[in-house]
């Protein structure tokens, strides 16, 4: 990756920082860990692999992305914001009623959305179902796939995962974004679901085990997921969860935890000195 677009994406998963932040508030509750921890991928997949139509949300052309956990859907808010797929007032509104953004993604209510999500370990299933209706209409249409890896408890994303390898989807990539954290602390001391990568391959998936904050990392495993035919490829991607907030990473509580107006305003300077120094470069 050259050094112009590492800069313009590292400025765009601060931006889906930032927005995050802002969407929750001060003094109130929301999905700030599972959300930041995927912002690089997020950005990554937006600013240079999916193919999408801001101005035709609906583009017969586009990719497609599913967050499985639809919880930490505000990341995708707030990239979906950054590429004008509606005004940036809207985010202010989040969950509020009548909003277009609401605590779980409606495809019904927001441009962008693909699909309804957030009761847990549903996403892979329709992520093979947009992927395989692609081949049948003979389109070059790619579909991610972001889980999180406390959702692999549930047994229909194994369902999923197993239909995937049989049929051979090789248009479908999963990304488990791993940042070792559920809602009440860590995975493997709750639900322990490792070895993560084994239990794929055991699938007969091609798996590809990186940073998930390692922007070059991100995109080489996505281009080589792009270049492998036959099977489905899942990118387990090691994370932090809270990751750009100080005071949030890898603290179980702001899984969906109360950010307070001091705690708010620190993620604001922290995440806004982040930006200046990366415009100054």
């Amino acid at each position: 990756m050259d050094q112009a677009t590492k800069k313009n994406l590292k400025i765009l998963a601060t931006k889906i920082r930032r927005h995050v932040v802002e969407m929750i508030g001060p003094d109130s509750v929301g999905h700030l860990g599972g959300s930041c921890s995927s912002a690089d991928i997020v950005a990554v997949l937006y600013g240079k692999w999916l193919r999408h139509a801001p101005q035709n949300p609906r583009w017969e052309g586009r990719d497609k992305l599913i967050f499985s956990k639809g919880h930490a859907c505000i990341a995708q808010y707030a990239v979906l914001c950054e590429y004008g797929y509606f005004p940036r007032e809207e985010l202010t509104k989040l969950k509020t009623l009548g909003a277009m953004l609401q605590g779980h993604p409606d495809r019904n209510k927001t441009p962008g959305i693909e699909a309804n999500t957030g009761s847990l370990g549903q996403g892979l299933s329709i992520c093979n179902g947009m992927a395989l209706a692609a081949r049948l209409d003979n389109k070059d249409t790619r579909v991610y796939c972001i889980l999180g890896d406390a959702e692999l408890a549930e047994g229909q994303v194994w369902e999923a995962a197993m239909t995937s390898a049989v049929f051979g989807i090789d248009n479908l990539v999963a990304i488990v974004d791993l940042n070792g954290l559920s809602a009440t602390g860590a995975i493997a001391d709750r639900f322990n679901l490792n070895p993560v990568a084994d239990k794929f391959r055991g699938f007969g998936w091609n798996v590809l085990c990186i940073d998930g904050h390692d922007l070059d990392a991100i995109d080489e495993a996505l281009a080589a997921a792009k270049a492998t035919k036959g099977v489905p490829t899942a990118i387990i991607a090691k994370t932090v969860k809270g990751k750009g907030v100080s005071f949030a990473e890898n603290v179980p509580g702001f899984h969906n935890g109360l950010l307070t107006a001091q705690q708010y305003r620190q993620a604001c300077r922290e995440l806004d000195e982040v930006l200046e120094q990366e415009a100054a470069k």
